[in-house]
């Protein structure tokens, strides 16, 4: 019977007809449908187990590659899919969305929304998506220049499009969409360009906006729209909307149903450092916040800030995940998350009142969280106002948006983190750009306060690192933890098979035993792995799939292999006999096009000795840092998706321009940067650049 009914949903979805209706009732029961995976995070509370078990740690060593889907780009892919009646959903690069069969891996359908390559100048952290939603017959999806699509689930066909943001403001979309009752929540990106932060309802069959929330406030002279705004505007001074204000809702979404209470984590300020954007204090709501709101009407019921006047980029845009758990004898309804700051939230989802906040990952710029207040304690040095100062963790977080999953049986919150310290200093320069990358703060280059005090240095902060844990968030400590080599490592997925699957950035999946953190199974794929994994039954048989490509804004700059393939969609299942044997995606049969990057140190031939004076070269810093920095490095690394400016030809005074200026890599996406940089000012990074290439550090210019 279970096999007839896997032909006929396969038939159905074949012939035209989509067999599943995603409703209220379906996916606020998404939990038990172990044939589907529906939403974003397995169920509205994004808890991402499975209660399968045919896979675990007994059977997955003989797991085995069923097929690969080459995706036709080549960008960070961080997607988690939708498995709906054997069709699996994915996004890719440039916000294209892709149909494919989960058995056989073939392309049923892809939809290009024709995303304007110049529209890479937007984004911090590559033209990246993270999946659709489902709602009836329809998907949805944000694209990276600000819409919002539903398309036709069975034709791939468009049925309605809205531009949910102004695009004369750097506005981007990156997120996915959740839908309840009938309307779809979506928020943007683009604080570090200065845009005001929020998110919107749309009616899921016309498309039209029901209702608008908004972050910060913005100019009191122009009203507020809601009494949420008036009263958050007490806590800001200044004339901060006139740097945006930050607080983008770019990621993390959770809905209670039996609450009725929509959960939205909200982004960092615009600028960074709250001086510049709020001069005399303040704590600045609703940044860094976590939100809950009545969903039907966009009223806000309870926050919680996890990082009052944030300067430092510690986002509450993670991963948030819902559970009733025993707490000191009682039951409580919670909401977990792990934010950049570093620190593992327990919080009353009914109340927002603060149950717990402890450090998961090494941290100096506080010392605890005051239980009365909900605020954590910072260290005397943690504002950067006189000296530059070693900050822990740094801009990148404890915990970034590499969603984390939740064991119900075990208790466990398995957490895809790092280690990470930097410097921060205050820029005594700083002016709103309007053309670029602007923070406010010195971006890890420590631009300095005092010359006569010396910096902060943090001698026991470790070396940046990655890290899985099994967090126990009622003993406010791990059960397990396994270091890892680098800092930049996929989501998580969980299973009742008493396994956690991860994938890695040199390339590998790898399941651990979630008891124990034993690992159990790795299989190399040759190519870095952001997005988390997900499972599902199909006609008796458990499947794993993972969307790889490497990208996003850590791979932008980094690499930890020597290639870079196109993006891939990879299913796994259990070897069905003996005689089937494991295919490794490596074999030269199975190779697919990639890219070679050259390695450490590439000779490099080098024309007439550059010397410029020290004020260009200030100069050229400054323009590198405002623009280019987010994407490339000048070091002795390979670089990543983006390449190390060191070792690029692209670099002499003469192609620059063609470059900057006339967008003749616009295709590739390098953006053009006419009307935001001068010719004058590309010959100076041009200058800048040819001085660090050629190694003269004798005659380099300090950059302090």
């Amino acid at each position: 019977m279970q096999f007839m009914t896997g032909l006929i949903a396969s038939w159905m979805v074949f012939s035209g007809v989509a067999a599943t209706s995603v409703d209220q009732q379906t996916l606020n029961e998404a939990d038990s449908k172990n044939d589907q995976w529906l939403a974003h995070g397995k169920n509205y509370s994004e808890t991402r187990h499975s209660p399968l078990k045919q896979i675990n740690t007994d059977t997955v060593k003989d797991l085995v590659l069923l097929n690969k889907t080459v995706l036709p780009d080549w960008r960070g892919v961080e997607a988690t899919p939708l498995l709906i009646d054997g069709i699996i959903y994915v996004t890719g690069p440039w916000s294209k969305v892709f149909a494919v069969d989960a058995k056989s891996g073939e392309i049923q359908w892809s939809y290009d929304p024709e995303v304007p390559r110049q529209a890479a100048i937007n984004g911090c952290c590559d033209v990246v998506n993270r999946g659709v939603a489902a709602w009836h017959d329809k998907l949805f999806f944000g694209t990276f220049d600000g819409r919002l699509i539903a398309l036709d689930r069975k034709t791939g066909k468009k049925v309605w499009e809205q531009l949910t943001v102004d695009n004369s403001k750097p506005y981007t979309i990156t997120g996915a969409p959740r839908v309840v009752n009938g309307l779809v929540f979506i928020g943007n990106g683009g604080a570090e360009f200065g845009v005001r932060g929020y998110f919107s309802a749309y009616d899921a069959d016309s498309g039209e906006m029901q209702w608008r929330f908004y972050t910060v406030p913005g100019n009191p002279d122009e009203g507020f729209e809601n009494e949420a705004m008036r009263k958050a505007a007490d806590t800001w001074t200044g004339q901060w909307w006139k740097y945006g204000g930050g607080g983008t809702v770019w990621d993390s979404m959770a809905y209670d149903p039996e609450l009725d209470l929509l959960y939205v984590g909200t982004g960092n300020g615009s600028p960074w450092d709250r001086h510049q954007r709020s001069p005399e204090g303040g704590d600045n709501l609703y940044l860094s916040s976590i939100l809950a709101i009545k969903p039907k009407t966009g009223e806000l019921k309870w926050h919680y800030q996890t990082t009052p006047g944030d300067s430092w980029d510690f986002t509450a845009t993670q991963h948030m995940i819902l559970a009733d758990i025993e707490i000191e004898g009682q039951t409580r309804k919670v909401l977990m998350q792990a934010p950049k700051n570093g620190y593992f939230y327990v919080i009353d989802r009914v109340s927002g009142e603060l149950i717990s906040a402890d450090a998961f990952t090494y941290m100096n710029w506080s010392t605890h969280v005051d239980k009365q207040t909900g605020k954590p304690v910072e260290a005397d040095f943690a504002r950067y106002s006189e000296v530059n100062a070693q900050i822990a963790p740094n801009y990148d977080g404890g915990h970034n948006w590499h969603p984390m999953a939740y064991n119900p049986e075990l208790g466990y919150v398995f957490i895809p983190g790092r280690d990470t310290v930097s410097f921060y200093g205050r820029d005594l320069d700083w002016k709103y750009n309007e053309r670029g990358f602007g923070t406010g703060a010195g971006w890890n280059l420590a631009t300095g306060n005092q010359d006569d005090k010396p910096d902060i240095y943090d001698k026991k902060a470790p070396q940046k690192k990655g890290f899985l844990k099994a967090w126990d968030p009622v003993k406010g400590k791990p059960a397990w933890t396994i270091d890892q080599h680098d800092s930049w490592n996929g989501g998580v997925l969980s299973t009742a098979g008493n396994l956690v699957f991860q994938g890695t950035s040199d390339g590998h999946l790898k399941a651990y035993d979630s008891r124990n953190g034993k690992e159990v199974f790795s299989y190399d794929l040759g190519v870095g792995i952001l997005a988390p994994p997900i499972t599902y039954m199909l006609d008796g048989t458990q499947y794993v799939t993972v969307a790889a490509g490497w990208g996003g804004g850590y791979g932008m700059k980094n690499i930890l292999t020597d290639k870079l393939r196109s993006d891939l969609v990879l299913t796994f299942r259990l070897a069905v006999d003996s005689k089937e044997s494991k295919v490794n995606v490596l074999h030269e049969e199975n190779q697919v096009a990639f890219h070679r990057y050259a390695p450490k140190n590439a000779p490099i031939q080098l024309g007439p000795k550059v010397t410029i004076p020290k004020k260009t070269f200030l100069q050229g810093e400054t323009i590198f840092n405002t623009n280019c920095a987010v994407c490339h490095v000048v070091d002795d690394s390979r670089g990543g998706v983006a390449p190390n400016l060191l070792t690029s030809h692209m670099i002499e005074k003469q192609v620059l321009p063609v470059v900057l200026l006339d967008g003749v890599l616009q295709s590739r996406g390098m953006p053009s940067f006419e009307g935001k940089l001068k010719r004058s000012e590309v010959e100076a990074l041009s200058g800048y650049l040819k001085t660090l290439q050629q190694q003269t550090i004798g005659d380099r210019p300090s950059s302090r």
